[in-house]
């Protein structure tokens, strides 16, 4: 991966994303948007310009859009020919978008269109490897402009993400990821979509309780039930060291919600406190948190 020089403090407001067909320029979009760009795929050259009045400032008003990206590639017909005048129009306007080109081996590039089996953009009938060097080809002059070159041969859809958010985010507007608490009761099924489950059916239940069983875990006097059991106390401090060792892993590599299911029978007592515990233990440890109690009101 080569690129131009850039000031650690310059965040480019104006990004221009292209390259080789099947290089990743999809799953980068997605990682800018991740960051707040708003993102249009595929824009006419014909449009560059008009578009580009959005992101200028006027004296009456703020930019309509802060930071904006744009995917153009070869689909595009004019592109080859016409992208550096365009180019050369904005920054006589003040406005130089940042290019950013994305690009890969030969053979991974194959191996990608022949995984997805989608006909090569360039694929006149000559074969798909040679559509894939025909690109390259025509887009060495496109290449020649870019500011920063990113070849994707040995990234993952992870590594990728976590390469452009470190790229174009300050430490203080990088992209946090959201971690959100599930109670639920096993009687009604587990939740979907759910990356780690704990089960709190060993502890003891308030059901069979007098005078607690229609209350709710949210509940003052379940809390003071449950803290009173030095086996809630344990539970609670081995989960949340599990969740503490966890999380820079999850977010390491580049997940943006990580959900974390947490169970008894009925999903209204010890499930639900459990919940709001781990809820507010991670808070404390800088990530941002929330919880649904789903079978809470069954």
């Amino acid at each position: 991966m080569a690129s131009k020089p850039k000031p650690a403090a310059s965040i480019p407001k104006f990004v221009i994303i292209t390259g080789l067909s099947g290089s990743g320029m999809s799953s980068a979009t997605n990682a800018f948007e991740d960051l707040g760009y708003f993102c249009v795929d595929n824009l006419p050259l014909t449009m560059l310009s008009t578009f580009a009045r959005l992101l200028m400032p006027n004296k009456e008003e703020e930019t309509a859009i802060e930071k904006a990206a744009l995917v153009i590639n070869i689909r595009e017909r004019h592109f080859l020919f016409e992208l550096p005048s365009e180019i050369a129009k904005l920054e006589r306007k003040k406005l130089k978008p940042f290019v950013v080109f994305f690009e890969a081996s030969d053979e991974v590039l194959r191996r990608r269109f022949s995984e997805t089996r989608r006909p090569h953009p360039a694929d006149k009938g000559s074969g798909l490897l040679r559509s894939i060097r025909a690109e390259r080809k025509a887009m060495q002059d496109i290449r020649s402009h870019a500011d920063l070159i990113i070849d994707t041969s040995d990234l993952t859809v992870h590594t990728l993400r976590r390469l452009l958010l470190q790229k174009f985010s300050r430490p203080s507007e990088a992209a946090a990821m959201k971690v959100q608490f599930v109670s639920f009761g096993h009687k009604f099924g587990n939740p979907r979509d759910v990356d780690i489950l704990f089960d709190v059916r060993h502890l003891p239940n308030p059901y069979f309780e007098a005078g607690l069983r229609e209350l709710t875990g949210d509940d003052p006097k379940i809390v003071k039930f449950l803290a009173s059991n030095p086996d809630v106390h344990e539970t609670i401090r081995r989960f949340t060291e599990l969740i503490d060792y966890l999380l820079p892993f999850y977010q390491k590599e580049g997940k943006s919600y990580l959900t974390i299911g947490v169970g008894c029978t009925g999903g209204r007592h010890r499930s639900v406190m459990v919940a709001n515990e781990l809820r507010d233990a991670v808070r404390k440890g800088g990530y941002s948190a929330s919880v649904v109690h789903r079978d809470v009101t069954k």
